[in-house]
């Protein structure tokens, strides 16, 4: 798992990539599974224990595993794809007496308009975090009861490390009316990827994290910094990582004119949620949002 990954696509760009996944302290079966090939880049959290957890995750990551060695991917190969995943996990579902699923996050590269972009999806409560210049950012929005709670007011962001029902989520690959969200991102050069399950998230804070990634400019050696990181917080759950930087061919918010700058920056995160989420139109009148 732990091998990094270089890869230059047509339209120049150029990704460097670190991986890490780990069972934690206190699981005995590693339900986490990833994927870093190009244009693919994904974790994925399984669920349904021993029984079937880690089959549903390996399932999901199998079928988009198939959108690989290809220049980009298209919206529509992307929600094609997760359709068949959805129907993979079922089928593990439908073999155990507790049933299966697993969430889903990351990204694919995806071309608009003649520019690289990060097509980010996300399905339950793994993420996908930004760093680029001086902000971080979380991309993706959880599928979590805790997350509702925080949309309706009803619970402070901060007090989400200590609720209860913090890992109770809303959304999963291979359950029903689980469509998965997404949003378009064009890619800026010095970009950072994280993605991750909520073994990271779930034990280092924001801040852990940033410090981390300023900490280890190798993509390689950040990704095993937060995993072990994680363990020395408690490493309660599985933890899995995965860390992209567009190393060249993205966006240059030095040369390209002043649009192209203010689209690419993460400026005020829920703002820039709302501004560059995607609709995907599906056949027979299923939409993904």
């Amino acid at each position: 798992m732990n091998q990094p990954d270089a890869v230059t696509a047509p339209v120049a760009l150029h990704l460097a990539v670190g991986s890490g996944t780990d069972v934690g302290l206190r699981r005995k079966v590693n339900e986490d599974s990833l994927f870093a090939q190009h244009p693919v880049y994904i974790v994925a959290d399984g669920m349904g224990g021993h029984e079937a957890g880690d089959k549903a995750s390996q399932a999901v990551v199998l079928e988009l595993s198939r959108l690989a060695g290809r220049a980009a991917v298209t919206p529509d190969e992307l929600a094609d794809s997760l359709d068949r995943a959805h129907a993979a996990v079922r089928v593990i579902a439908e073999g155990t007496s507790r049933g299966a699923g697993s969430t889903l996050t990351g990204v694919v590269v995806s071309v608009q308009g003649g520019r690289p972009h990060w097509l980010v999806f996300n399905i339950g409560d793994s993420r996908v975090y930004l760093l680029r210049g001086g902000d971080f950012v979380q991309l993706t929005v959880d599928h979590s009861i805790a997350q509702e709670m925080i949309d309706e007011g009803t619970l402070a962001r901060e007090d989400l490390a200590t609720y209860a029902g913090r890992n109770v989520i809303t959304k999963a690959v291979g359950a029903d009316h689980s469509d998965a969200d997404f949003w378009l991102y064009p890619i800026v050069t010095g970009d950072r990827l994280v993605m991750c399950s909520d073994g990271l998230s779930g034990e280092v804070t924001d801040e852990g994290i940033v410090a981390q990634l300023v900490a280890n400019l190798d993509p390689q050696a950040a990704a095993d910094a937060l995993v072990a990181d994680a363990l020395a917080h408690g490493g309660r759950d599985n933890v899995t990582v995965l860390v992209v930087d567009a190393v060249a061919g993205g966006v240059s918010v030095d040369l390209e004119e002043a649009t192209i700058a203010a689209e690419a920056r993460p400026a005020d995160i829920d703002d820039e949620l709302e501004a560059n989420t995607i609709e995907i139109p599906r056949k027979g009148g299923r939409g993904i949002v």
